[in-house]
């Protein structure tokens, strides 16, 4: 049995009593200490890990800041998390973050660092949430953007928000404070965009609502001009755009705004219309001045001689500018005393200068006609004397048109060759086939019309008409060799003696073989119809064949026929002659009637 020790064997102070007074003792009962120990708890701060608490600096090293939290222990943050703070003193006071509160050393680790960022990031969620305008330090500039510290968290400021203008320069903001609105969180990664744009558009907004409510058409107000277009600027009135057409910018003509407006530059406008939200606002500056027309009416008579300046170039004439906003139309038909059409955009160019006569004026429409052909005498009023019926003159074609040539003669008078006065024999498609533009002609006048101020020309009536003695020579049931020039679905074109013109339908150019004759050979052709009149020829290959085929075959029955006759007679006379038939002549006989019989049946 083994022995008892605790019984058996005793140390030297087993039996020292711990609560015997000593001096500058306190000797506590137990409810006491009970007591005591309550309050020391209830004394140390309780904190859990994740926590944000507040601490204070109760040392400093080469390397960490010694943090107490009220707790049992105190914690230590890595120096570096204070080199934003310019002197860390002993009792100071920070917000850290408790990472954890006891590691495998038993140590309470700490982070500044951790609890800044939490913090500001609730302060920026916050701000998004109740759009609430915060500041931030722009420290660098990134790709598409700036980053901005707000609340001690890195944020993104993307270009297009800094400014509601463009910006290409980024680095002007680095280092400066800008007032920016939280537009976008990013939760999971504690990320944040922010946009400087936003206030800069919401004060605008506000400014809007308040000149908008106020604006009045004809209400007069400044602009800047901010955008200048091919069709207008755009104006600043203050926190509302409003757009000042071309047509409104000046009382005459202009090409482009840029000849009278600038960027950046100041002007007053009026109101002229808006749309019943007052988005669009239409501006007017022209209508700060008077109408040109009111100070010029008065000395614009009819009759008197103006110049001016083109400013438009229509097909029906020009425009030409007697002084900015006053202006008169050219029409065409005043430009020359010729009857031949005018091209006005080759006869005038925008910015050429010319003299006219005013020949009527309208001070109320604003209208006005000049003419440039009454600054001369009417060639027309000596016309008889000139171009007299019959006469031989030379011009130049100066247009072609389906119908005919317009042809220029002296003293810019022109007059009208129609395509059926080229020439007495040949036809022409298009009137181009017989002359180009340009081209100088002899032609005879055939008529003048003072009243409709026309002239007739011709060009085949320097001849004589060769067609008195085509009559004679080709005169129907005449055969004449002719080439065969064109084809089309009705029939063949042919040429006689290298001009004459012909016509052959389909059913009359049949060869003998039953093939059509071809284009680029010749052939005999027999003229069926000869119309002076109406300068038509009408032929036929076929007739000539067909008429020959049955000519022989008629020569053919005719002597068919005549045999028959003659053998009849052969038979009346042998009878008359012979009394008594003998045997010879009853076979001549039979021979004969047999012949007779053969005839017949041929036939």
């Amino acid at each position: 049995m083994e022995p008892n020790y605790t019984n058996s064997f005793k140390t030297a102070h087993d039996d020292f009593d711990w609560s015997i007074n000593k001096k500058n003792q306190t000797n506590y009962s137990k409810e006491e200490i009970k007591s005591l120990d309550e309050q020391y708890a209830n004394s140390l701060k309780t904190f859990e890990d994740n926590d944000i608490v507040e601490a204070e600096v109760v040392g400093i090293t080469k390397s960490d800041v010694i943090m107490s939290l009220g707790s049992k222990s105190d914690g230590m943050i890595p120096l570096s998390e204070f080199r934003d703070i310019e002197e860390i003193a002993l009792g100071q006071r920070y917000q850290v973050y408790v990472v954890s509160k006891e590691d495998r050393n038993g140590h309470l680790l700490l982070s500044r660092k951790n609890a800044s960022i939490l913090i500001s990031w609730e302060k920026i969620k916050e701000a998004h949430q109740n759009e609430t305008i915060v500041t931030g330090l722009i420290t660098s500039k990134t790709k598409g953007g700036l980053i901005v510290k707000v609340f001690d968290l890195e944020t993104f400021l993307p270009g297009s928000q800094i400014d509601v203008k463009p910006i290409t320069d980024y680095d002007q903001y680095v280092g400066k404070t800008m007032d920016l609105k939280v537009v976008k969180i990013n939760e999971l990664i504690k990320n944040a965009v922010v946009s400087h744009k936003a206030i800069i558009e919401a004060d605008i907004e506000d400014q809007r609502a308040e000149i908008i409510g106020k604006l009045e058409r004809g209400q007069i107000m400044e602009g800047v001009i901010k955008n200048i277009t091919d069709f207008g600027a755009f104006l600043d009135l203050g926190g509302i755009d409003g757009l000042l057409y071309i047509t409104d910018i000046s009382w005459g003509r202009i090409n482009h705004p840029s000849e009278v407006l600038s960027l950046n530059e100041k002007i007053n406008v009026v109101i002229l219309d808006f749309d019943d939200t007052k988005k669009r606002i239409s501006l007017g500056l022209k209508q700060l001045t008077a109408h040109p027309w009111e100070s010029m009416g008065d000395k614009l008579n009819v009759g008197e001689i103006v110049k001016g300046k083109v400013v438009n170039v229509e097909d029906y004439g020009v425009f030409l500018e007697i002084q900015p906003g006053v202006e008169g139309l050219i029409h065409v038909s005043e430009v020359t005393w010729s009857n031949q059409p005018i091209n006005s955009k080759e006869f005038f160019k925008i910015g050429d200068t010319h003299e006219a006569k005013i020949i009527t004026v309208d001070v109320e429409e604003r209208k006005m006609s000049l003419s440039i052909k009454q600054l001369q005498e009417d060639p027309w009023d000596k016309l008889t004397e000139q171009f007299k019926i019959g006469s031989k003159h030379k011009g130049i074609v100066k247009h072609i048109t389906n119908y005919g040539l317009f042809i220029e003669l002296a003293d810019s008078m022109g007059g009208m060759m129609r395509i059926s006065d080229l020439s007495w024999v040949k036809k022409f498609n298009h009137p181009s086939e017989f002359a180009k533009v340009g081209d100088e002609l002899d032609v005879v006048i055939l008529e003048v019309d003072s009243e409709r101020r026309k002239i007739s020309l011709g060009h085949k009536q320097l001849e004589s008409d060769p067609w008195d003695t085509y009559e004679s020579d080709y005169r129907a049931g005449t055969i004449h060799k002719g080439e065969v020039i064109k084809k089309d679905e009705k029939g063949f074109e042919v040429m006689f003696e290298g001009f004459l013109q012909a016509f052959s339908p389909n059913k009359h150019a049949r060869l003998e073989n039953g093939e059509n004759v071809e284009v680029g050979n010749s052939y005999d052709f027999k003229i069926l119809e000869f119309d002076k009149s109406d300068r038509k020829i009408m032929v036929s290959h076929s007739k000539i064949w067909e008429e020959a085929k049955s000519e022989e075959i008629y020569k053919e029955k005719a002597d068919k026929k005549a045999e028959i006759e003659q053998t009849k007679k052969s038979v009346k006379k042998i009878n008359q002659s012979i009394d008594k038939s003998t045997l010879g002549d009853l076979d001549a006989l039979q021979q004969l009637k047999e012949k007779m019989n053969n005839n017949d049946e041929n036939e």
